[in-house]
């Protein structure tokens, strides 16, 4: 029975691909909330050059570096169940309004503080985490509202074109970053992360959810919902075969993150500009995937289209870390970004069709903490390189 549950999970996330890429765009609320989020997006992608590179000048440590992707990522590792279990349990759109100005007003406060001269290693890793903690309780309610924003039949090409929207910000965010942090500094940056954050807040202010039919589920208490959750996804045999997927692809796939920066900046002998170009290869690369995701399947099993993704991924660390040469590290984010994406969507979508509303947003979390056990790597790759 597990296993043909786990066949019509897959079936049904083929059928979601080869719907129209651009079919969710014929509604409203969700192509509105998608380009606010694109605009969130690109400034965050801005401020994650801006912290990597101003880290690289506040100290020389390896390990302080990789700190920044731990300070990121781990706040999302944390919280993630509870903030899917908020999700569940409180009005989704009004959870985000308030993750969105929170994180608002800390980049506001963490520009001032630049502009003051105020930063040192461990400032810059404390707001990180802040604005990763207010990332963490946003993500798995941006996820769980995709549902309602479309119909079931658009809902895969709805996922992936989320994550074209990542990816777009990932080739334009960086490059823009890098010329801004140039160009005008890290002051400049962290604004106008804070003011892309106020574009999804306005959005967010301009949908109304309609309305849906009466909740008949009792009431469900924090700490309550953060253990159905788990029991879900433990005896939920099509989750679980996910998670176990996305964890053996994961934890090895983000070997080269966490030290991307000193790979521009020692291996490449270049600056804020060349990590900035090398995460738009990476980004141009993802989105390529994801548009040539849809026909891979026509052609290749999930299996298949996974086990290319991950010799991909392998390729990318080996010509990041022995190539070398600017022309080869950006041909490695372009294969490195194209693996990605083509995982990463194929894993969302099948993790998304296993989940029933209402245990969506603490699914996907838990998902999302499978994802980003990868902060241990980062913290072990720096590690491993201070020594």
């Amino acid at each position: 029975m597990g296993n043909r549950l786990w066949l019509l999970c897959l079936l049904i996330m083929s059928s979601g691909m080869t719907v129209s890429a651009f079919s969710p765009f014929k509604h409203r609320v969700f192509t509105m909330l998608w380009i606010a989020t694109l605009i969130s997006n690109i400034g965050t992608w801005m401020f994650n050059i801006t912290s990597g590179w101003v880290m690289t000048e506040l100290s020389s440590s390896p390990f302080m570096v990789s700190m920044v992707q731990v300070a990121t990522t781990l706040p999302i590792f944390l919280f993630a169940l509870p903030a899917g279990a908020l999700g569940d349990l409180f009005n989704r759109r009004k959870l985000l309004l308030w993750t969105q100005i929170f994180l608002a007003v800390v980049l506001f406060l963490f520009a001032w503080l630049l502009s003051m001269g105020d930063v040192n290693a461990w400032i810059l890793l404390l707001f990180t985490f802040v604005i990763g903690t207010g990332s963490a309780f946003a993500m798995p309610v941006w996820q769980a509202i995709v549902p309602r924003l479309v119909p079931r039949d658009t809902l895969g090409p709805a996922i992936a074109m989320n994550g074209v929207s990542m990816n777009i910000a990932r080739a334009i965010g960086p490059a823009l970053g890098g010329f801004i942090l140039a160009a005008a500094g890290a002051v400049a940056t962290a604004f106008l992360d804070a003011v892309s954050y106020l574009a999804v807040a306005a959005a967010l202010l301009w949908w109304r959810t309609t309305a849906t039919q009466p909740d008949t589920l009792p009431r469900e208490y924090l700490v309550g919902a953060m253990r159905a959750g788990i029991r879900f996804a433990l005896h939920s045999t099509p989750l679980r075969y996910t998670l176990i997927r996305a964890l053996a692809f994961f934890i090895c796939a983000s070997a080269y993150w966490a030290l991307l920066p000193l790979v521009a900046k020692d291996t490449l002998q270049g600056g804020p500009a060349l990590y900035g170009i090398l995460l738009t290869a990476w980004g141009t690369g993802a989105v390529s995937g994801a548009f040539l995701l849809p026909v891979m399947k026509r052609q290749l099993s999930a299996n298949k289209i996974m086990l290319l993704a991950t010799v991909g991924t392998a390729l990318c660390s080996i010509l990041f870390a022995y190539g070398g040469h600017v022309v080869i590290g950006i041909a490695a984010g372009l294969v490195g970004g194209m693996s990605w994406i083509m995982a990463v969507s194929l894993l969302s979508i099948s993790t998304q069709m296993a989940l029933p509303d209402w245990v969506r947003a603490r699914g996907l979390a838990i998902f999302q903490m499978v994802v980003l056990v990868r902060w241990l790597r980062d913290l072990w790759a720096g590690d491993r390189q201070q020594k």
